[in-house]
């Protein structure tokens, strides 16, 4: 890999296009001994680019620097969802002749747009995987992590993520230890544990219901007792099969997983906001013990739930 080239269009978020330039368009330092690439900045109609954030930028090369690029990324945009047939039929040769084709973020939605995602598992920001699923039914999406390789296509996760799958890239290219001096470069870990699932918050008491809602909340107020399907049916006055059927019609899921998902959502307000160890906050959201807390939270967050404090601690926790 010699050649990268990034394409940017109205609208570039300047964080997307920074963090391809922070690992893509470094010089050479004589500390790191890092590779120096052909870096290249190129864009439909050359001249001045609209940004996102108040700042334009200024864009003299065309798409035709992407001709012979080993590496080509495709900067995401603020209309993400209103697409250049330019830049569209650019991805697809780009493809076609064997490059190597990156986006992050909604990014991704031009990919899938020019066919290039069909069959293939892929990713982009949390916010945007429903829509991305709902509007390719041919794209697996996989929102829960922060950067996919199928093939010759990499697309990576939110904006930071952007940094950590061109780090597999580069590892992937260059080797680890050429990767792990970049990272160290531009300060940040190597390789980040689990995936989005982490950083998507769950707000407590959210769940929407037409005639559910007070059992969701007398419910919510007793999440240390146990909640078996039977008692809530009690309170609900119904037959447990009744109420099954019901409190999926009305909630989307089961009575079990929506009681995991409130446990779990406590789990991480008490993790952020308390000194309260692992144990105490298993037994107060009613998980029971923790290692009952870290199955569960290692399954839904794909982290630990020290590790989840150590990254969104608001206070010193204990743990």
């Amino acid at each position: 890999m010699k050649t990268v080239a990034v394409v940017v269009q109205d609208g570039a978020e300047p964080f997307g296009l920074g963090s391809l330039v922070e690992v893509w368009g470094e010089p050479y330092h004589p500390d790191d001994d890092n590779p120096v690439f052909d870096f290249r900045v190129c864009t439909p109609r050359p001249g001045r680019v609209r940004g996102s954030s108040g700042f334009d930028l200024h864009v003299d090369l065309g798409l035709d620097a992407i001709d012979d690029a080993d590496l080509v990324c495709f900067s995401p945009r603020r209309e993400y969802d209103v697409f250049d047939p330019m830049v569209l039929d650019a991805a697809r040769s780009a493809y076609e002749r064997g490059a190597m084709v990156y986006t992050h973020c909604s990014g991704t939605f031009m990919l899938a747009e020019a066919g290039l995602l069909d069959g293939r598992e892929c990713t982009t920001h949390w916010r945007y995987g429903a829509k991305l699923a709902a509007r390719y039914p041919r794209v697996i999406v996989r929102p829960d992590v922060l950067y996919v390789q199928a093939d010759n296509i990499v697309t990576g996760a939110g904006s930071a993520a952007s940094i950590d799958a061109s780090l597999h890239l580069m590892r992937q290219q260059f080797g680890s230890k050429v990767a792990t001096t970049t990272a160290r470069r531009i300060v940040v870990p190597p390789h980040r544990d689990g995936g989005q699932a982490q950083f998507v918050r769950t707000p407590m008491g959210q769940t929407e219901a037409d005639t559910l809602a007070p059992l969701l909340a007398w419910a919510s107020d007793r999440l240390d007792e146990s909640l078996p399907v039977e008692r809530m049916a009690r309170e609900a006055h119904m037959s447990a099969r009744t109420f099954a059927r019901r409190f999926r019609d009305e909630t989307g899921t089961t009575p079990l997983q929506w009681v995991t998902n409130q446990r779990l959502a406590l789990a991480e307000e008490m993790l952020e906001n308390s000194m309260l160890s692992v144990e105490q906050i298993a037994v107060r959201v009613g998980f029971g013990s923790a290692a009952a807390l870290r199955h569960h939270f290692s399954a839904a967050r794909g982290t630990t739930p020290l590790q989840y404090r150590k990254t969104f601690a608001c206070v010193d926790a204990v743990g």
